[in-house]
């Protein structure tokens, strides 16, 4: 029956997480399986990402009364709005709250690093205490119904309302903003055989979000902050534009997309690209993927010190390509864990060669109190290197997730992103309880290269590969499964490079957050 309802839901390991798009899979599998009711749990997985548990309760027959709060009236029914006949309507709500609060950010100069930055307008933070708030409002629909024999059209709407008041990180304006979210269309359908094998297909069109993996390449299919608000709490995700076709039998994928990130208009670099996806099982534990992008239309530029002349030369990222390989491995019914991605850039029009490379190890203490998952992750990501024709630096085009995936240290992150980077993250994964979690991390920063142009114009160029460390601790409340209580103090120091760009001015930076997130 566990693994009646797993086929129904159709949700996989490593799938990109839609809660209202699962909640209409939980739906849909209650009419073909026996399940009188299920509740979604949601908590931080051991090596990251989101761990979704279902909690089901059986019954004797398939459901088949009508039900959803527009039937019933009933707001125990909430989300689901509309489930009839194949038919399942629901609605979207979450709220979220965020105070934060600096110490010296920017290392207490940011007359330095914010210099030239088109975000940075009036009075920022910086030496001293600052602070403000900030906070979102998400609400759609989302809906599913059959057109045919075992295909199903569906969609989604929805907009967000965001606002922040107070000192951030590039200004002291208060602004408000409303824009659309999700906005897609789709077909799915697919066959269970007579083995147990399942193939299911999936293509649809419009705004959406789009990851692959971990997110080292593609993860941040939006932008937040400025004119946009809520610079934070990070609430858009989805594309302008996201074409996607999938093919999955079992637990392996192939996808091909079309994907037109939805960038903030001040930094708007019109970069379009295509790519495909691939991921498969391979046994013992081992998963294999790979991907390939070709960036089609960009305003964006590197630039570069070529040899043997020592001039600055600007080069396009038009005609971009990525290849992308990398695997995982869980040990079966054991505790470790292990993961290694390694990546090449080469550009049509230039001669270029970036390598971007990460590797983890990782262990969770599952028999001792607390059940500690330790874990040490190495990643190098290649600078430019001046006394050669050719360009190296790595263009990290859409990196990101969050603070356990690619956002590389929560201060540290806002100066110094993934590119021309050398990081080392050792990190600590606690359960004091099974609805608290702490995640303690320490990282150790050094530039691959000493010429940086292209990264923080104050950096541009590197009297030390010396970059800092930092220090910070996550804690995570899931106080039900529709309220979350997050919060972080970090604490970073500058290496020789940042006391030197700032003649030896540089503060430790310091910051404290703390956020409420309820969806309804």
């Amino acid at each position: 029956m566990i693994d009646a309802i797993r086929r129904n839901i159709g949700l996989f390991r490593g799938a990109s997480f839609n809660r209202a798009e699962l909640e209409i899979a939980i739906a849909r599998a209650s009419r073909q399986a026996t399940v009188a009711s299920a509740e979604l749990e949601v908590s931080s997985g051991r090596s990251g990402g989101v761990a979704l548990t279902i909690n089901a309760t059986l019954s004797d027959q398939i459901l088949r009364a009508d039900r959803g709060y527009l039937v019933s009236g009933d707001t125990k029914d909430l989300p689901i709005l509309y489930d009839s006949e194949g038919t399942i309507i629901v609605g979207k709500l979450e709220t979220l709250t965020m105070l934060y609060g600096n110490v010296d950010a920017w290392y207490g100069r940011p007359d330095l690093f914010l210099n030239g930055n088109p975000l940075a307008s009036g009075n920022m933070a910086g030496s001293g205490a600052s602070g403000w708030g900030e906070g979102f409002i998400h609400t759609g629909l989302y809906g599913l119904t059959p057109i045919g024999d075992d295909i199903y059209a569906y969609g989604g709407l929805s907009g967000i309302v965001s606002g922040s008041a107070g000192t951030e990180l590039f200004t002291d304006e208060s602004r408000a903003h409303f824009g659309v979210e999700d906005a897609y269309v789709g077909l799915v359908g697919g066959q269970t055989y007579d083995s147990g094998d399942r193939l299911v297909w999936n293509a649809s069109v419009g705004r959406k979000r789009y990851a692959i993996a971990d997110s080292m390449i593609i993860g941040n299919t939006a932008s937040n902050g400025d004119e946009r608000a809520a610079l934070q709490s990070n609430p858009r995700w989805a594309a302008d534009m996201l074409v996607l076709g999938q093919l999955r039998y079992n637990n392996s994928l192939f996808e091909l997309f079309y994907l037109d990130p939805d960038e903030l208009p001040v930094v708007d670099s019109r970069t379009r690209m295509v790519g495909l996806n691939v991921e498969t099982p391979v046994g013992g534990g081992f998963k294999l993927g790979g991907s390939y992008i070709r960036v089609l239309e960009s305003g964006s530029s590197y630039f570069a010190q070529t040899a043997p002349n020592p001039t600055t030369a600007k080069l396009g990222r038009k005609g971009l390509e990525v290849f992308n390989a990398r695997i995982r491995w869980d040990q079966p019914n054991g505790d470790f864990f292990g993961n290694a991605e390694f990546a090449l850039q080469r550009n049509e029009n230039f001669d270029m060669h970036a390598t971007a490379l990460a590797a983890e190890i990782g262990y969770q203490f599952s028999e001792i109190a607390w059940q500690p998952v330790v874990s040490y992750r190495y990643a190098q990501f290649s600078g430019d290197d001046p006394a050669t024709a050719r360009f190296e630096r790595w263009d990290p085009l859409l990196s990101g997730g969050n603070g356990e995936q690619w956002v590389q240290g929560i201060n540290h992150f806002k100066v110094f992103q993934d590119s021309n980077l050398i990081a080392h993250r050792l990190q600590l994964r606690l359960r004091p309880t099974p609805m608290v979690e702490l995640v303690p991390q320490f990282w150790v920063f050094r530039a691959d290269s000493a010429t940086n142009l292209g990264g923080n114009p104050a950096l541009s160029s590197l009297g030390s590969k010396e970059l800092g460390y930092e220090a910070n601790l996550t804690a995570k409340w899931f106080i039900s499964p529709k309220v979350m209580l997050q919060g972080h103090v970090a604490a970073t120091f500058p290496g020789d490079a940042v006391k030197q760009a700032t003649s030896g001015g540089a503060d430790t930076w310091w910051s404290a957050m703390a956020f409420l997130r309820v969806a309804f």
